[in-house]
């Protein structure tokens, strides 16, 4: 039923069932005049304005590696159905060696060069670690020694250092790469710009429950060799990015308030240097 959601007329939508309502908003799956199967995010006052760079990114793309945004009303985002089957599950089925093969070529299918400019919204790495700088400073000022300090100044760095600077997901994970009628394709983008080794930091922590995998340092070296090869980077500085986005999670974690999912991510966190200091 449609009667009590302001889905635009225009939009041709004759039925829509609720499929998730999240921080970021309220997820329908709609089928429209003519049969089409899609979906309808409604987003919330929180992510209004990531939701709103995702979008644009997703503009931008039109459908090249990603999810065609179809429409949009406001804060209503009219988009195509990915399909039901994330990575996740390929890596269930298949493996993690297979699921990150596979992000690795989605990776370079939405990083094609465009001829179209890219949005001006997309958010600038210095602004997108603010939240690490801050608590790097705050720990600083406390006399603490915390991997949030070395991160930032890494992050630092690895700013004033970018290679390779395009639009990108900026939160790339296996629940955001979607097997559908047109292959795999990735959903939710954070729309940012910059150096295109960031867009594989968040692979590292995720799946978020599989501590077997996000801990295990042989994985953490073979995920980094696949990235490597894929970007045509270093490994090092595939895996300083890993450090850096890694404590930037955790610091986003420790404003929330959510200690346990803080110190699940310093775990990765541990594990991805431990890596890094060898390579």
């Amino acid at each position: 039923m449609t009667d009590s959601v302001p889905f635009p007329a225009e939009w041709r939508i004759e039925d829509a069932r609720q499929i998730a309502d999240t921080v970021v908003g309220t997820v329908y799956e709609v089928t429209r005049a003519g049969g089409e199967l899609d979906i309808v995010k409604i987003l919330k006052p929180r992510a209004l304005e990531d939701s709103l760079r995702g979008a644009e990114f997703l503009a931008w793309r039109d459908g090249i590696g990603c999810i065609r945004l179809i429409g949009r009303s406001g804060n209503i985002l009219l988009m195509e159905h990915a399909g039901t089957a994330t990575l996740r599950d390929q890596l269930v089925v298949q493996g993690d060696g297979d699921a990150t093969r596979i992000a690795a070529e989605v990776l370079m299918e939405y990083h094609r060069p465009s001829h179209a400019p890219p949005p001006t919204s997309l958010l600038p790495l210095s602004r997108y670690f603010a939240s690490l700088f801050k608590k790097a400073e705050a720990d600083r000022r406390e006399g603490i020694a915390s991997p949030f300090i070395e991160a930032a100044d890494t992050a630092e760095e690895l700013i004033a250092d970018q290679r390779d600077i395009k639009p990108l997901h900026g939160d790339l994970h296996h629940e955001n790469i979607m097997f559908g009628p047109r292959g795999w394709l990735i959903i939710d983008p954070a729309g940012l710009i910059g150096d295109a080794a960031l867009d594989v930091a968040n692979m590292f922590s995720n799946p978020l429950d599989r501590f077997d995998l996000t801990r295990n340092e042989e994985r953490i070296a073979s995920m980094a060799g696949v990235f490597a090869e894929t970007l045509r980077r270093d490994v090092r500085t595939i895996l300083r990015y890993a450090f850096t986005y890694g404590c930037l999670s955790a610091a986003w974690h420790e404003e929330d308030g959510n200690g346990k999912e803080r110190d699940e991510e310093l775990a990765v966190v541990k594990a991805v240097y431990n890596v890094l200091r060898q390579a």
